[in-house]
């Protein structure tokens, strides 16, 4: 087997080369790219899977024990995701840092102790799931990708993390860190912002640092560390560990409490403004009434003013209109041949 960085050998060297499962023809007839071979024993991987090069997108070696992997392994210009957990992998083959496409790799449960420079060639890389191995300290080729989304890092041996991770790994949506010996929550968290999800369960962290900074945070697991009580977060934070779930429900009746407040506090207001239009109106309507009486009042004093009396009659008076021929009641109007 070939390591990164190491000079390459050649899969089945010495005898011939062993033929794929029987099913490989069959699963890839789906049309999904999969090959599922996880639990199946072999000593390597065919080199013949590389001619299989534009129909692999996923394949699964997950604890068949393998020991080799053939270096054409890059060829795979298609394969987006692979699988080689639990294989006892002392170090990682040369073939996987040269696959140009790969997006997620799984490699936990393997006996790895860090991973080489040749690592950050895998550019396109957004999942890396490297738990359950012996690493020491955090592998700083990681610090070269930072395109890098989630990174699952638990049962390790891991004591800190890198003061610069947080401007070299931007990108980092959820970090698992449990099962590690971390005796304090490592300062640098605190500036990932985009962080969503952070796991620090089986650590050794007896006091906690204010994350309610941490505007990105959804979830926060702290699950089995020697605390008091909850890490303070924000409020749309789900913690996971102990007194979590009272807390949770604490803030959950607080924040109903608040909404109630604030719904009354709305009600009152628009009650008032309600009242304040009401009597705004009532007085508005008042001042328009008040102005038509006295309107009303000044036209009829006017009217009375520029009428002389001679020109009214008493009520027993009838009211003549002059006519060319002669004169005739008000509303009476002579038909022709009366007269």
């Amino acid at each position: 087997m070939g390591g990164c960085g190491s000079v390459p050998k050649v899969a089945g060297e010495g005898g011939v080369d062993e033929p794929l499962p029987e099913d490989t023809e069959e699963q890839l007839s789906s049309g999904d790219g999969t090959l599922e071979f996880s639990g199946r024993k072999m000593a390597r991987l065919p080199v013949s899977i590389c001619t299989l090069a534009d129909q692999i997108y996923k394949l699964y070696l997950s604890g068949t024990m393998v020991s080799e992997i053939p270096d054409d392994l890059y060829q795979l210009h298609n394969l987006r995701t692979l699988a080689l957990d639990a294989n006892r992998l002392p170090e990682l083959p040369e073939a996987v840092c040269s696959l140009p496409h790969l997006g997620r790799l799984y490699i936990g449960a393997n006996r790895l102790q860090g991973l080489p420079p040749s690592f950050a060639r895998l550019q396109t890389l957004r999942t890396l799931w490297i738990e359950r191995n012996f690493l020491y300290h955090f592998p700083r080729v990681l610090l070269n990708m930072p395109a890098l989304r989630c990174l699952q890092m638990g049962d390790n041996r891991l004591r800190g993390l890198p003061g610069d991770i947080a401007t070299c790994m931007p990108g980092l949506r959820g970090l698992w860190l449990y099962g590690n010996r971390l005796e304090r929550v490592p300062r640098v968290l605190l500036r990932l912002h985009g962080l969503e999800i952070l796991d620090l369960d089986k650590n050794k962290i007896a006091v906690f640092p204010d994350m309610s900074g941490m505007k990105g945070l959804r979830l926060l697991s702290y699950d089995h560390n020697p605390v008091n009580a909850p890490p303070k977060v924000g409020e749309t934070v789900t913690l996971v560990g102990e007194g979590a779930q009272e807390f949770m429900e604490e803030r959950e009746e607080r924040r109903k409490q608040l909404e109630e407040e604030e719904m009354e506090e709305r009600e009152r207001e628009q009650q008032e403004k309600e009242a304040q239009k009401a009597e705004e109106e009532a007085e508005e309507g008042g001042e328009w009434e008040g102005e038509q009486e006295e309107l009303f009042e000044e036209e009829e004093a006017e009217s009375k003013g520029n009428h002389p009396t001679d020109h009214y009659y008493d009520d027993h008076e009838e009211d003549y209109y002059p006519d060319e021929e002669g004169y005739y009641l008000e509303g009476y109007y002579p038909s022709e041949g009366i007269y």
